[in-house]
């Protein structure tokens, strides 16, 4: 019968982990706001989303409801790491009455220990804040906002369920005229246990309490908390496991013993978990199965055992001791005669060997429980192995080491991908709760200077709506004969020519009035009628790519490789620049086995230009970093003939240049026929758009459209978007190569987006708020924050230590938290950005349906860019604002597939034609 007993009372290794399984099951249910409501393990969120980086200070106070006292402690924190805190405290016993009374009276007797307390260690009345460890289980909504869901350990004061307790506890102290305290945390003692045990250097992030009840907590990805909105960062959650098991889900481990401590519990069903862990139940559970034993005549043979019927006759610091290698059988014999038992030598040793059953099982459920948040934690992190810290407390793992080692040795081997260390706290739950209440302090001075910092970069609907008027007022300047000089928009025809009727089948070159000896018309879902090798140049920005694409019957193929530009090649000579280029013209014709063949050639060249012709452009300025000499102001294409006569490369026929803006427009509306915007948001930025001929005052004729290249990138340099400029764009903007140009560029395009960045992080540390405001040499070097880090740290789901370890590669000493912070401040610089674009471009679709006299506009916007591409967000940022600037227009993205040099050869065919 004992061994029977003693086997029931063991759970096999592969039991744990089906136990381990459905606690995490039960945990997802949890935080899921479909299953949330029916989950029987809560996973309450705590509102606490850091742990401390050492520079917490000044004095707080703490009130800790306990199980039958109070105990008020006021610690002063140094900022030196939390080593060395400053602690007083005083402990007040509850009167008994008070844990079953009214709601009203627990509280009032709370409020006066604190006056009782603050009486005795301070008279100043300086502003104190206090942290509440409230040990029952809350569904809280705020850090300081809880609801009490239930009482449990006692207690059951009437009028308190379902009211929030942080006002309940401020409206008793405001009631003692302490008006310079305020309740801005309240947190559990498991919560308390995790802050107790963490510093920055060795931050704990899972708490566990195994005392009367048990519990635990862990620091969770706030994007999997869905109770919550926010998304950012991680979030502490109270996993309440207590009420693991009242969906039925541990019925196969549970014992005969157990079901009877149950049924005779104040809550029969709920609770199993910890009626199988928790230390208030484990005396009990001992005491049933030595009734069941002795029923059975295994035990206590001769004795009268009636008293193994009375509850908490046996009490689980007796079954502590008992368990106790060299003193327990002493100590079983002592606690079973004190019972009116007469116990043999043999019924000592079976008692001594249910109690460390009972207590091992605890431990092994205990670490089934761990390796489930272990595991948890590990996945959602998108980790192969987690190193972690797990604070640990309550009577049982304090009393007897060998609870810990079971809770050591089963958990490893439960999530052996996991190594956990074990760190026991050392105060209680009272110093982690001052903590918390100094970190949330901390907290609140950092948001404020976060928020001061990022405001002038978030911009307001009307902030846009001015953006949008300033736009379209610029670019009617630019149109403008007379007024052209005047606007920062330069509004370059291309000589790209739509049709009057819109239908692909107007006027070519040569058959209209002035300027149309140089027209093209432009490619509206029509095929090159020549079939046939041509080649493109696509030249704007640090690479460059040369292409062939052949066009045939069944469509268009193409072949190409991408060429890098040096730096001192970019800012060198304008002579050095076009012989690099025509040299990587020629390997490329070499790798093709082209050398033998004269292709016509069309010219994607990304920079502003006066276009005198489809083979003639003059260079207005470099922009994007290039600032090569003898060229601006002279006719780029002759540039590059130039270069290929002194390179002796008579092979090459260059019939056209395109803006890359203009190149992407024409690609995108080789498959949409609708497609008459073109948008550049990748180096630079820049957008160009069919506009009426009639509107166009630069250029002569009335008839038909025209694409117009806007160079919007210097939008802003006569001053007009100075009031969104912040201090940051103009630190990036006098470190550039050309201040105070391009400046609308310089607040959107990926060239500048990461400067941006790295200008506020320097602010931030200079104010404190990251990196504990230590330097950071690193951040001083110039474009060492790349915008392809924005990209990659704002990608959805992008596990925060991932986020770390990009800054950690950058020589940046980051925490989780900086990381939090980083990641907010690339989502406001990245958002303005594309709010900006979409400003522009809602000037530019509201001006052409305007033109066109309709009530709503369909459109669609060829556009190209890394920037747009490749940022997980931008896209969706831009497309949402536009929708909201401009309601009456339905505009439609495409993506051009294969980059501005298609649309050049696409050029270069047609212009092929014409000229036949």
């Amino acid at each position: 019968q004992v061994q029977r007993a003693l086997l029931a009372l063991t759970i096999p290794l592969e039991m744990l982990q089906v136990v381990k399984g459905r606690m995490m099951q039960a945990m997802s249910n949890g935080l899921s706001r479909q299953t949330h409501a029916q989950a029987n393990v809560q996973m309450l969120p705590t509102y606490i989303c850091s742990t401390p980086n050492g520079m917490e200070e000044g004095n707080v106070l703490v009130v800790e409801l306990c199980q039958s006292h109070v105990r008020i402690l006021l610690m002063t924190l140094l900022g030196d790491g939390n080593q060395s805190p400053h602690v007083t405290d005083k402990i007040f016993d509850i009167p008994g009455d008070s844990m079953q009374g009214p709601g009203e009276a627990l509280f009032d007797f709370i409020a006066q220990c604190v006056r009782q307390f603050l009486a005795g260690v301070t008279s100043t009345e300086e502003y104190l804040p206090l942290g509440f460890v409230f040990p029952f289980s809350c569904k809280q909504t705020q850090l300081n906002k809880a609801e009490l869901l239930s009482w449990s350990k006692g207690f059951s004061c009437s009028d308190v369920e379902g009211k929030d307790v942080v006002q309940l506890l401020q409206s008793a102290i405001n009631k003692q005229e302490l008006f310079h305290v305020e309740v801005v945390a309240l947190m559990n003692d498991t919560v308390g246990t995790m802050m107790t045990c963490s510093t920055r250097e060795r931050p704990c992030e899972v708490a566990l309490v195994v005392d009367k009840g048990t519990n635990s907590c862990f620091m969770a990805e706030a994007q999997y908390v869905e109770m919550v909105e926010e998304t950012n960062g991680r979030m502490c959650v109270n996993i309440e496991w207590g009420c693991f098991g009242d969906d039925d889900a541990l019925n196969d481990i549970l014992t005969p013993y157990d079901q009877r401590v149950d049924q005779e519990s104040s809550n029969p069903g709920k609770r199993r978990f910890e009626k199988l862990v928790g230390s208030l139940y484990l005396g009990d559970i001992v005491r049933h199965t030595l009734m069941a034993l002795s029923a059975e005549k295994a035990l206590f043979i001769g004795s009268n055992v009636t008293v193994l019927g009375t509850k908490g006759a046996l009490k689980t610091q007796q079954v502590l001791e008992i368990i106790d290698t060299e003193e327990g059988m002493a100590k079983a014999r002592v606690a079973l005669e004190a019972l009116g038992l007469r116990p043999s030598e043999r019924d000592c040793c079976r008692v001594q060997q249910i109690c460390r059953a009972v207590v091992s099982r605890s431990a092994a459920l205990c670490a089934a429980g761990l390796a489930a948040i272990l595991g948890y934690i590990r996945h959602s992190r998108g980790l192969e192995r987690l190193v972690i810290n797990v604070a640990v407390d309550g009577e049982l793992y304090r009393a007897h080491s060998r609870f810990g080692e079971i809770l050591q040795s089963v958990t490893g081997l439960l999530a052996p991908e996991c190594m956990a260390a074990l760190v026991p706290s050392v105060d209680g739950t009272g110093r982690g709760a001052a903590i918390v209440t100094a970190v949330a302090l901390r907290l609140a001075d950092q948001r404020r200077e976060m928020d001061q910092l990022l405001a002038p970069l978030r911009l307001s609907r009307t902030d846009l709506e001015r953006v949008q008027a300033l736009m379209r007022q610029e670019m009617e300047l630019g149109l403008g004969q007379e007024t052209n000089a005047n606007s920062s928009v330069r509004m370059l025809p291309t000589y790209v020519r739509g049709t009057p009727d819109g239908t692909g089948e107007g006027r070519g070159p040569g058959e209209g009035g002035p300027g149309e000896a140089v027209a093209l018309l432009m490619p509206l879902c029509w095929l090159p009628a020549e079939r046939g090798e041509f080649l493109a140049l696509d030249l704007g920005g640090t690479n460059f790519r040369v292409l062939v694409v052949r066009v045939a019957e069944d469509g268009i193929r193409m072949a190409s490789e991408i060429y890098l530009i040096p730096t001192n090649i970019m800012q060198g000579t304008g002579e050095a620049l076009f012989d690099h280029i025509i040299d990587c013209i020629m390997d490329f014709q070499l790798k093709q086995d082209l050398m033998e063949q004269v292709l016509p050639l069309g010219f994607t060249f990304s920079f502003p230009c006066q276009q005198l012709g489809l083979d003639k452009a003059v260079l207005l300025t470099w922009t994007k970093g290039f600032s090569a000499s003898g060229c601006v102001g002279e006719d780029v294409v002759q540039l590059l003939r130039e270069a290929a006569r002194r390179k002796q490369h008579l092979a090459l026929k260059v019939v056209a240049v395109v803006n890359d803006t203009v190149g992407t427009m024409m690609s995108c509306g080789y498959d949409d026929p609708k497609c008459e915007i073109g948008l550049i948001v990748g180096t630079g930025t820049n957008a160009c758009y069919m506009e009426e001929m009639q509107n166009v005052g630069t250029v002569e004729g009335e008839q038909g459209r025209m694409c117009i290249n806007m160079e919007w990138g210097a939008f802003g340099d006569n001053g007009c978007l100075d009031h969104i400029f912040t201090d940051f764009d103009r630190l990036v903007d006098e470190k550039t190569i050309n201040p105070g140009k391009q400046r609308f560029e310089k607040l959107i395009s990926g060239m500048y987006l990461g400067e941006i960045v790295r200008y506020i992080l320097l602010a931030l540390v200079e104010k404190q708020v990251l990196f504990r405001g230590k330097p950071c040499p690193r951040l001083q070097t110039r474009d060492i924050f790349k915008t392809k880090f924005l990209s990659t740290i704002e990608i959805d789901g992008l596990a925060l230590q991932q986020v770390q370890a990009i800054l950690q590669d950058l020589e940046l000493d980051a925490s989780f938290e900086d990381s939090v912070l980083v990641r907010e401040v690339c989502q406001t610089v990245s958002l303005r950005a594309a709010q900006l674009c979409a400003a522009g471009l809602a000037a530019v679709v509201e001006k052409m349906r305007e033109n066109r006299g309709l009530s709503q506009l369909a459109v669609t916007v060829g556009v190209d860019g890394t920037l747009y591409k490749v940022h997980p967000c931008f896209s969706q940022h831009l497309q949402k604002m536009l929708r909201e600037l401009a309601p009456n227009c339905t505009v439609t993205f495409l993506q051009s597939e294969d980059g501005s040099g298609k649309g050049a050869a696409l050029v270069a065919a047609v212009a092929c034609r014409g000229a036949e």
